[in-house]
């Protein structure tokens, strides 16, 4: 595959990585499966392979501790895992909300297969916003993600979108990840991870308390540049000195005027604002592959790993 993307629907404006099928609003869960390519199966089959005997003729033999993992569809192997691995499968993803839409007035905005099918994601907006001063509106939503890979665990997480510029960011706030994550190995229970997932729905006005607190807390520049270094520090260690010295170049431009959004009251010159710099980096301006490697990275890898930091460096100018 060129792209990691293989499949993407979505609603509204097109997504900051300008990937994806559109869609009209508030369409059945049918539909989205048909245009997002989630409509095929994960399906198992045991790990076989050739051995050379002594006599020059060939047997097969088996692993009895794992299992493969392919498509319905392509007949495309996703990985080998163990026996005890419980498949979440695409259906699943969307089918979470389903009663969320229909009935708790969420909307769907987009959902799709990335690098082939290994990871499925949904993002549907809650109907929560807030605004901080100069009219700067961040809207609220919950990411389902699932891989099956390896490298994820079934994940629903509170997402904060901010309108000016689309940037990204993990709804956090002390005590609380905003996240509801399944192993596996564990059964995944839509309904149980909704009723924890509730339980946080308080999450978004904590972490919007907090992102006001950033917007009225001043920074000076040699509060920027730490709190930059700081962030970008030992996060990559295959990244080349100049490469480091290229993002806190750009981050810095980012802050001092140049990012989306960076003029509003709620940023300019304040601890929002770097924080929104860091995230528009990550999310529009990191250097990537692709735009959907760049997804990929802003969500679930990389970029996220980032941008967690960002904000947990950002909470800390306030403590």
């Amino acid at each position: 595959m060129s792209h990691l993307i293989e499949s993407m629907a979505y609603v509204n404006e097109v997504p900051w990585h300008g990937l994806g099928n559109p869609l009209s609003a508030h369409q059945p869960i049918e539909v989205w499966a048909e245009q997002a390519g989630l409509e095929w199966e994960i399906r198992e089959t045991p790990v076989r392979f050739m051995v050379d005997s002594a006599d020059g003729s060939d047997s097969i033999a088996s692993l009895p501790t794992s299992k493969v993992l392919f498509r319905s569809d392509t007949k495309e192997p996703l990985s080998v895992v163990s026996k005890r691995y419980q498949v979440v499968q695409p259906r699943e993803i969307l089918e979470f909300y389903r009663d969320l839409t229909e009935v708790s007035g969420f909307e769907l905005e987009t959902a799709g297969v990335l690098k082939g099918g290994r990871k499925i994601w949904a993002l549907a907006r809650t109907g929560q916003s807030a605004t901080l001063k100069g009219n700067d509106v961040s809207n609220a939503y919950v990411l389902l993600a699932t891989a099956c890979d390896g490298t994820l665990a079934t994940t629903a997480q509170f997402t904060s979108v901010r309108v000016v510029c689309n940037n990204t960011l993990a709804v956090a706030v002390a005590g609380s990840s905003g996240a509801v994550k399944v192993p596996h190995n564990t059964t995944f229970n839509q309904q149980a991870v909704k009723r924890q997932l509730g339980i946080a729905v308080s999450t978004w006005d904590s972490f919007m308390y907090s992102m006001q607190g950033l917007s009225e807390r001043k920074v000076k520049t040699h509060e920027a540049r730490n709190y930059f270094l700081r962030v970008f520090s030992g996060l990559d260690a295959t990244s080349s000195t100049k490469a480091s010295e290229r993002a806190l170049r750009k981050v810095m431009a980012l802050f001092d005027g140049h990012g989306r959004g960076a003029e509003l009251a709620s940023s300019k010159g304040t601890a929002f604002g770097l924080l929104n710099s860091v995230t528009e980096f990550v999310d529009h301006e990191r250097r990537s592959i692709s735009s959907a490697h760049r997804l990929e990275s802003a969500w679930f890898g990389p970029g996220a790993a980032i941008k967690e930091k960002a904000l947990d460096q950002a909470l800390m100018l306030i403590a």
